[in-house]
């Protein structure tokens, strides 16, 4: 197997694998996956329009504000109108809203620490630093800036 073989057939797997681990384990029982993203992008951008969070997750804008209008339904995001254009709406994550994505970060941490018990800290770098390769890789494909600061 060549080596684009190689991330073609485990980037398949991965994907599958996370599909997996999102069934089996309580991680996203407060905050599904795409919720979880659209907090954590929050979290690094600070308030921003739906234009900008779906350059930033790499989605069409229809589908970011119908991500933030079920969040503002959960009340884990807030709308307000743009100070420049009242026709525009920035938003923010609420208080609950950073809370829950505090927790289900604690407990991807968690599930990861659980799953690469032993693995050296050099080879846990390592591994991150193969995946922040392939996020760039496909940021610049894609032109989305999905990256964590």
């Amino acid at each position: 197997m060549d080596a684009l073989d190689l991330i073609e057939a485990h980037t398949a797997v991965m994907v599958r694998n996370f599909e997996l681990l999102s069934r089996r384990t309580d991680v996203y029982d407060e905050v599904d996956r795409a919720g979880y993203l659209l907090l954590r992008t929050l979290e690094v951008t600070g308030p921003a329009d739906i234009t900008t969070l779906a350059a930033k997750l790499g989605l069409d804008p229809s589908t970011a504000g119908r991500q933030v209008s079920a969040m503002t339904s959960a009340g884990l995001v807030e709308r307000t109108p743009a100070a420049d254009d009242r026709r525009r709406s920035i938003v923010v994550a609420t208080e609950e809203g950073r809370a829950r994505a505090r927790r289900v970060h604690e407990r991807r941490r968690a599930n990861l620490a659980a799953m690469f018990t032993g693995v050296p800290e050099d080879e846990l770098r390592v591994i991150g630093e193969s995946f922040a390769r392939y996020n760039r890789a496909v940021a610049r494909e894609y032109d989305v800036s999905l990256l964590p600061e």
